[in-house]
C-alpha cells in the first residue's frame, strides 16, 4: 500500500499538510482530487491547505500551495510561516532562507517556533469604494498582498456574518472571475486590530490568514495612519506582528512575523487519500460486534 509520509503543521490557526516532494513523489495525474481528500476533515488528515515543497534553482526551494477545494494559491502568509519552518527542521534550508512562491520570491528566518517572512510588496489598494449587496451598498478597500483581499470596518468583531457576507462578496461581480478573500476588521483600545476572514478556496472563515492580516494592517495605516509594527489579534486569539515601510502611501519592506507550529508528523495510507462515500457500504460489508 502506497504511504506519504508529511507534516501537519499550524500557523495561528491556519492548518496545512505539508509533503517534501522534492524527489516527485506525488503523482500529478488526479492531483485535485488527492488534495481535496487529504484536507478533507474527520475523513482524512484534514487541512485549509496543502503544501508540496519542491526544488529551485534560485532559491532554496520553492512551494506549490493549494487550498483545501484543490485551487492553486500565489501566497499564503501563514502558510510561508510553516513552510520555513519546515524546510529548516528537514535539512533543506538554514535559519535564514528564500523560496519562491506564485506571488514571487519570500525571504524567511526562523527562530524556534517562531518564523519571520518577508513577503512581496503590496499592490492595487483602493480604498473606500462602494459595492452593492443584497442588503444595500457597502464601503469597502481592498488590496493584493499576494493574493486579492477586500478590507471592511466595522462596529462589532463579534456581530459579523462572515460567511454569509463573505461569501456574498467573494463572489461579486466586481471580483470576478478569481474572486477575492474578505476581512473584517475591528480597531481595539490598545491600538491593535482585531480582524476575521472569510478565504477564497477554502470557503470558509478560517481562525487566521496572514495575507489578509497583512491587507487590514495596511488599509488602517494607510487610512488611520498607525504606525510599524501593527498587532492583529486573529480568531483564533493567536497575534500576528506586522512591520512594514510607507512613503507616500506606497507600502514597502513588509514583513509578517508569528507562530509556526508542529502538530504532528505522520505516514498517510492509501485510504487517507480516497474519499469512500456512504454508498460504497453495502449490508453484507459492514461486521458488527457483539
Amino acid at each position: 500500500m502506497k504511504k506519504i509520509n508529511f507534516y501537519k503543521m499550524s500557523g495561528s490557526g491556519n492548518d496545512f499538510i505539508f509533503i517534501d516532494n522534492r524527489n516527485n513523489i506525488i503523482e500529478e495525474k488526479n492531483l485535485t482530487n488527492f488534495i481535496i481528500n487529504v484536507c478533507r476533515r474527520k475523513m482524512s488528515v484534514g487541512a485549509d491547505g496543502l503544501m508540496l515543497i519542491e526544488n529551485d534553482d534560485d532559491a532554496d526551494f520553492k512551494w506549490r500551495f493549494y487550498n483545501s477545494d484543490g485551487s492553486r494559491a500565489e501566497m499564503c502568509g501563514n502558510g510561508a510561516r510553516c513552510a520555513a519552518r519546515f524546510a529548516y527542521l528537514n535539512k533543506i534550508a538554514g535559519e535564514k532562507m528564500s523560496f519562491k512562491t506564485d506571488a514571487g520570491i519570500v525571504l524567511a528566518q526562523v527562530n524556534h517556533d517562531r518564523v519571520k517572512v518577508k513577503v512581496p510588496d503590496p499592490t492595487d489598494l483602493t480604498v473606500n469604494f462602494i459595492i452593492n449587496l443584497e442588503n444595500g451598498p457597502l464601503t469597502v478597500s481592498s488590496i493584493n498582498t499576494g493574493v486579492p483581499h477586500v478590507v471592511i470596518e466595522v462596529d462589532s468583531i463579534d456581530d459579523v456574518e462572515v460567511v454569509k457576507t463573505g461569501r456574498e462578496i467573494r463572489y461579486h461581480d466586481k471580483f470576478a472571475p478569481a474572486g477575492t478573500n474578505v476581512n473584517f476588521v475591528y480597531r481595539l483600545k490598545d491600538d491593535s486590530i482585531s480582524i476575521r476572514t472569510y478565504e477564497r478556496g477554502v470557503e470558509d472563515e478560517t481562525l487566521a490568514c496572514g495575507t489578509g492580516a497583512i491587507a487590514c494592517a495596511l488599509v488602517y495605516a494607510y487610512k488611520a495612519e498607525m504606525k510599524s509594527p501593527i498587532s492583529v489579534m486573529t480568531k483564533s486569539g493567536v497575534r500576528l506582528s506586522i512591520y512594514f515601510d510607507a512613503k507616500e502611501g506606497t507600502f514597502y519592506n513588509i514583513y509578517l512575523e508569528g507562530d509556526a507550529r508542529i502538530i504532528y508528523k505522520g505516514e498517510m495510507s492509501e485510504e487517507a487519500m480516497h474519499y469512500v462515500s456512504a454508498a460504497t457500504f453495502t449490508e453484507e460489508t459492514v461486521h458488527y460486534e457483539n
